[in-house]
């Protein structure tokens, strides 16, 4: 079996506040050795079950965050920023599972560790066919129109109750308790790595006991984007493909889910650096 891996870092272990993950602070070293740690504890839980090859997608921030000097020599690592598929680049049918590990809450998800949508600075809500999704929601869907089960998320108990209210009962790997937006009960690296690498195993058995199934949106495929200001939204919907709604909000549709997936990050890039009225 095939297995992407898309790998954030709001939900690796021991993450609890933005400096952690910001990479003009001194904290952030430590913490992309972590989230390099983290990755390799789910590389080895899907080789553990039967991974015939491994392909991990830095999606956090610019994208290059993962060591790759570090990374488990049994996968390969997309790295960099300017992706169509943004934290799912690559994936496509020969996949068999995938596994999102660090993961984090949606939007205004209580309490949940940072949690956010997508360009945390310029978002609001995004919804899917009527349904308010976050960064797991969104990429189900992607993998979904191509056949393939999200099998396991890891991060905080937020977003693991996210997951599963949309997904089912599918893995989840909680390596922290949400206390507040900026601060979590963490588990100890060794003791969350551990937690995943099982996570992502069984995960996987039970994928290929056809226990997990693909998560679809439906057809055709309607985002609607709540901005968190009235420019974004202004300046998004320059395109004829994006109908604005509201002060705030604009709507893409497409009749399948990668064109919609496509027109959602590339509103969301033009609306993000559009804020504050400077491109």
């Amino acid at each position: 079996m095939k297995v992407f891996i898309s790998c954030d870092m709001e939900g690796i272990s021991g993450v609890a506040a933005r400096n952690h993950t910001n990479h003009n602070e001194a904290e952030y070293q430590r913490f992309r050795r972590l989230m390099t740690a983290d990755c390799n504890a789910a590389i080895a839980g899907a080789c553990d079950a039967g991974a015939t090859e491994v392909l991990v997608v830095d999606g956090h921030g610019p994208q290059t965050n993962i060591l790759i000097e570090d990374l488990d020599p049994r996968a390969e690592l997309t790295t960099g920023s300017n992706k169509h598929f943004c934290q799912m680049e690559g994936i496509g049918p020969d996949y068999g599972a995938v596994l999102l590990v660090g993961y984090h809450a949606r939007e205004g998800a209580m309490d949940g560790v940072i949690n956010h949508t997508l360009l945390g600075s310029a978002v609001f809500r995004i919804t899917v066919n009527g349904r308010e999704v976050g960064e797991t929601g969104i990429n189900a869907g992607l993998a979904g129109h191509y056949g393939v089960p999200v099998a396991m998320v890891s991060g905080d108990n937020v977003l693991a109750e996210e997951a599963r209210e949309l997904l089912g009962p599918i893995e989840t790997a909680i390596t922290k308790q949400a206390i507040d937006r900026h601060t979590a009960r963490c588990l100890a690296p060794v003791r969350a790595q551990a937690i995943i690498r099982e996570s992502a195993a069984r995960a996987l058995r039970r994928v290929q006991a056809g226990e997990i199934k693909p998560w679809r949106a439906g057809s055709p495929v309607a985002f609607e984007i709540t901005f968190k200001s009235t420019d974004a939204a202004h300046m998004a919907s320059v395109f004829p493909c994006v109908e604005r709604l509201g002060p705030k909000v604009v709507r893409v549709a497409a009749d399948d889910y990668p064109t919609a997936f496509r027109l959602l990050w590339g509103t969301l890039i033009i609306g993000s650096k559009t804020i504050g009225g400077v491109l």
